[in-house]
């Protein structure tokens, strides 16, 4: 069961970072094979140059974080610290994210993720278009609604 307190929503700064990247490898599904591959500096720059993060807090804890990257309208990251699931978190910060690359100009957002997870059914119950699987990832897209 999901702790009970009303989330706040935030566009994340730098000292998300730690709290980011812990919840980033706390994840049972999408697990990076290599976690020193996602280094501070990338979300650092997703953060100052090619993207926006933000967070969801519960009692003033970040408890999930989702990146959106400007240069190629993609959700970079979308990930919810376990025990936190079910709130509609994922679902707010998705939003906020693709709600931003519109507002761009963008007039379609994509991202990637595992096929056969969570996130795979998560992105076709918000209405993404799946595109055919590949062997380690499928690919969804969402376009601007006139």
């Amino acid at each position: 069961m999901a702790p009970d307190y009303l989330p706040s929503f935030r566009q994340a700064d730098s000292s998300d970072i730690p709290a980011m990247s812990r919840i980033r490898l706390s994840v049972t599904e999408n697990v990076l094979s290599d976690p020193a591959r996602v280094t501070p500096q990338m979300y650092e720059d997703f953060l100052e140059k090619s993207g926006r993060g933000w967070v969801a807090e519960g009692n003033g804890e970040v408890v999930a974080f989702c990146y959106a990257d400007r240069e190629n309208a993609s959700i970079w990251a979308l990930f919810v610290a376990p025990g936190h699931e079910g709130r509609g978190l994922a679902r707010t910060l998705l939003a906020l994210a693709v709600d931003w690359l519109f507002a761009l100009g963008h007039e379609h957002v994509e991202l990637s993720t595992t096929p056969g997870t969570r996130a795979d059914r998560f992105y076709a119950q918000q209405g993404w278009l799946r595109g055919p699987p590949g062997t380690r990832e499928v690919v969804y897209s969402l376009r601007k609604r006139a």
